[in-house]
């Protein structure tokens, strides 16, 4: 992949109504999958949506990704997603949250596709919160329930603020009804009635990112002689979910190291391209003798509540 959605943003390359529409498709057809296996990504932002020239679009960097936690009183941990895409629940110090914070990530950078600039851009996870009620509008006592009582009294500390979401309309030009109407969607501050990915991959604002897709970008329709042939199925999920039942028996950073060097091995049988790794160089040096992640590969911590 020759790029990344960051760098298309920032640049002086044009991006048409048929260009957002297309990153976005596929950006929501992989979280579906995604979800579906019962992966929460958690950290979906433009440097991690590699791009390459004809616009074909992967997820990657699933370094903080994990698998969802249904019951609700366990806790998770809030040392995840950039800032600028960091949903409300997370800044707010809730200690449990479920798939809706990668839509809420998407929502941001829809609007930054549409924009091109970063909707939420604040120095704090304070004034972070404080610019999307400055959007959303003061929540609800239901839509913070599950928030810490720290970040509750600052919500109620303030000046009740009213919904400003016309302001999207401003985004750009190719903000259309259809646009922002999807856009508010993602951007609901309880996470309990944000869309989900299948429910916003059936909004008629991505008709024509999915014809544009299927008819000469996937890999799942074919053309032939007599006319394409479509899948039957456009937007994948997968059955079983994820099984993650093996890290259970994983007791030291050697057996970990054991496992990805056997993975490489069962790589390079058969037709597919070898994976090496270089031990001469820096990176192999570095990671044989690491055994945690550094402070500086995190994302910045959200806000300890006090």
């Amino acid at each position: 992949m020759q790029s990344d959605l960051h760098k298309i943003i920032v640049s002086p390359q044009p991006l048409s109504s048929d260009h957002v529409k297309v990153f976005l498709y596929q950006i929501l057809r992989g979280l579906k999958y995604l979800h579906s296996a019962g992966i929460l990504h958690r950290d979906i932002k433009p440097g991690n949506l590699l791009v390459n020239s004809n616009c074909v679009l992967k997820i990657c960097d699933f370094g903080l990704a994990r698998v969802e936690e249904l019951d609700e009183s366990r806790h998770m941990t809030q040392e995840v997603v950039t800032q600028y895409y960091r949903a409300p629940e997370i800044l707010m110090g809730s200690r449990h949250y479920s798939n809706a914070i990668d839509i809420w990530s998407i929502g941001c950078i829809f609007a930054e596709l549409l924009g091109r600039r970063i909707l939420f851009q604040a120095q704090s996870p304070i004034q972070q919160l404080d610019l999307i009620t400055d959007l959303l509008g003061t929540p609800s006592l239901e839509a913070m329930r599950t928030a810490c009582e720290g970040a509750k009294a600052h919500i109620l500390r303030g000046p009740h603020k009213q919904p400003s979401l016309p302001v999207l309309y401003t985004l750009s030009s190719q903000a259309t009804h259809e646009a922002v109407h999807l856009l508010c969607r993602m951007l609901v501050f309880d996470p309990s009635k944000r869309i989900s990915a299948k429910d916003a991959l059936a909004h008629p604002y991505l008709d024509e990112g999915r014809l544009r897709y299927h008819t000469c970008m996937c890999k799942c329709c074919f053309s032939t002689s007599t006319g394409r042939v479509y899948t039957s199925d456009f937007e994948p999920i997968t059955n079983p979910k994820f099984d993650d039942t093996f890290e259970k028996n994983l007791s030291s950073v050697r057996q970990v190291k054991e496992i990805i060097h056997q993975f490489i091995l069962e790589q390079q049988k058969g037709n597919r391209v070898p994976l090496c790794i270089n031990p001469q160089s820096a990176a192999f040096k570095s990671f044989i003798s690491s055994t945690v992640a550094q402070p500086s590969e995190m994302p910045p911590s959200p806000l300890v509540w006090e």
